[in-house]
Order: C-alpha cells, then sequence, then structure tokens
C-alpha cells in the first residue's frame, strides 16, 4: 500500500473525511498512478526471447498445469527456412495442413509478418469452454 493511499485511510478512520470522499480521494490517487501490469511477471520491455503459453485446469478435481517456453529464435529461424523450400513442397505441406484443418498458407510466411505478430502477442486473449481453466499467452 502506498503512503498515500494509507494517509487516506488514516484520515478516514480517525473522522477527518467521509467515506464518499476518501472513495474519491482514491479514485483521484489512482488516476493519477501510472498503470501497473496486471500479471506479475509482465515482461520487461526488450526484445521478446520467449513465446509462453500456460495452462491451469481443472478436470474432474484434479488440477493440471501446461507450461510451454519455445525460444523465439527458434521460430524466426524457421520463417527464413520456408524461404529455402521448393514451391511444390509448400504447396504439398499447405494442402496436408488444409486437410488436417490446418488454414495455413506457408508461403505468405514473411519475417517481416513474424515480427509484428511477436509484438501483438502481449494483446492475445484465448477463450476456454471450461470455466475452471486459465490460458495465457504471451511473450517475454
Amino acid at each position: 500500500m502506498n503512503e498515500q493511499r494509507k494517509d487516506i485511510l488514516d484520515m478516514l478512520a480517525a473522522g477527518k473525511i467521509t467515506v464518499d470522499e476518501a472513495e474519491q480521494l482514491i479514485a483521484a490517487l489512482e488516476r493519477d498512478q501510472p498503470p501497473v501490469a496486471a500479471l506479475p511477471e509482465a515482461r520487461p520491455k526488450g526484445k521478446p526471447k520467449y513465446l509462453r503459453v500456460l495452462v491451469d485446469t481443472l478436470e474432474g478435481g484434479e488440477p493440471g498445469r501446461v507450461n510451454v517456453r519455445v525460444p523465439l529464435q527458434l521460430l524466426r529461424a524457421g520463417v527464413k527456412l520456408v524461404a529455402l523450400i521448393p514451391p511444390q513442397a509448400l504447396q504439398h505441406a499447405n494442402a496436408e495442413m488444409h486437410k488436417s484443418g490446418v488454414p495455413f498458407d506457408l508461403t505468405q510466411l514473411k519475417p517481416e509478418q513474424l515480427e509484428a505478430l511477436i509484438e501483438h502477442l502481449d494483446e492475445m486473449t484465448v477463450d476456454v469452454d471450461q470455466p475452471d481453466a486459465k490460458v495465457r499467452v504471451f511473450c517475454e
């Protein structure tokens, strides 16, 4: 708790201000404060090194956890390697992925698009059908 908030609560406890006044003062303090990251492990600014996928779930009363950490350098290298694959092989890979329900076109994957994707991963949300499950996807 910061010092200003404590002072407001002390004034409220001493009867110097009303509850409504205390709420207004605290609201004003929060407006003046810079936004704090909602997650304690939010990444510091800079070039991220890992893609993280965290899944916490509760199935049949048993807790489950998935924690995947993929080096982004591996993804960057993979995107660059796609440029070396012959077009016929890419078409075949695209057709096989499409048959499997993955409508993804490898011929459209470009390194600059990967960097834009990485920058926007912090804004990504994942919907889960289970109310007890929590999924987070982010870069660190």
